[in-house]
């Protein structure tokens, strides 16, 4: 078995991530945990943290909270507000190239410009994600009967792209061809941008909570089921009319959370009895990391070499897994 730094922060676990080699944990009571070397506390939010999402473009952790602020925190634990909107809820956050951070509250979605500049996106429904393309400054918005996408500097009103339901969470692939979202229905959707044909991803016996790319951007790995499942994004058609692959099947509980190594193809799955594997995908081999918990893990996360593992669980329990022992 490799080697666990164990922690329990008392709280549901939002968030897991690397900021220079060091783990960070955003928790529910609105702190950020900087565990390793003296268990360091960030007082970030009053009220508590309702989303956290660590910024792929720069070394920091984005959060927001009930207190209608939201902040960038830094591996040193430096605290920067870069919005505060009053009284209202930060329902999602997202970094997005030339220091553009996304979030969301209500039925409007902000873009702080790399200058400073806000920007306002109103919607007709409730926003309840957003995401930002990997080139460029396109983004988009996940509400109830699709998703938008739009430009923030132009401040021209959002494209819809439809399709009945709520949709939760949004996410472009890495090569930017495909938008993919999560819904409250136990399923995904998708369109191809290029054209807006749809794609549909379905047969979850539960709503999906967790996904990440594989390291090339071949698959989208997903939870809600008693798999991993792992939709193929390689071609054209990205996963229409092909069969995802599946990893780490269980019988006895559900995948909770996953995160795709940086580098190879394997993945880590977490499961809703604590357990968490390590799963190869050309083979399905399997390593045993942890043999369970209290509570289903809710996130992990790979440090930038792909030799660390961190994880957070709903009940707070949470650790920091050292591949090589």
């Amino acid at each position: 078995m490799p080697s666990i730094a164990s922690y329990d922060f008392g709280d549901f676990v939002e968030t897991a991530v690397f900021l220079k080699d060091q783990a960070v944990f955003a928790v529910a009571d609105g702190t950020v945990r900087f565990p390793a070397g003296g268990d360091r506390t960030v007082e970030a939010h009053a009220g508590g943290l309702l989303t956290a999402r660590l910024d792929r473009y720069a070394p920091r952790l984005l959060t927001g909270g009930e207190d209608g602020r939201v902040l960038a925190i830094a591996a040193d634990g430096a605290v920067e507000e870069l919005a505060s909107i009053g009284r209202k809820w930060i329902d999602a956050v997202a970094g997005g190239p030339k220091n553009t951070v996304g979030f969301a509250s209500g039925k409007t979605a902000y873009v702080r410009l790399g200058a400073g500049e806000l920007k306002e996106i109103r919607h007709e429904r409730t926003v309840e994600d957003i995401a930002f393309a990997p080139k460029g400054v396109r983004a988009a918005t996940a509400h109830y009967d699709g998703a938008s996408m739009f430009f923030p500097a132009t401040g021209a009103a959002p494209a819809a792209l439809e399709w009945k339901g709520a949709h939760l969470g949004v996410d472009f692939s890495p090569d930017g061809r495909f938008l993919v979202t999560t819904m409250q229905e136990n399923a995904l959707h998708g369109w191809r941008i290029e054209d807006g044909k749809h794609m549909r991803m379905t047969g979850y016996p539960s709503k999906v909570k967790d996904w990440s790319w594989s390291a090339k951007g071949k698959f989208l790995a997903t939870s809600g089921a008693p798999a991993a499942i792992l939709w193929p994004f390689s071609g054209k058609d990205g996963p229409m009319g092909k069969a995802p692959l599946e990893l780490g099947t269980r019988g006895d509980t559900m995948v909770t959370a996953v995160a795709c190594h940086p580098a190879e193809d394997m993945m880590a799955i977490g499961y809703g009895d604590g357990m968490v594997l390590a799963v190869r995908f050309a083979d399905a081999k399997e390593a045993l990391l942890r043999r369970g918990g209290a509570s289903p893990v809710r996130t992990l996360a790979w440090d930038a070499k792909g030799e660390r593992l961190a994880f957070g669980s709903e009940g707070g329990e949470a650790g920091i897994i050292d591949i090589a022992g």
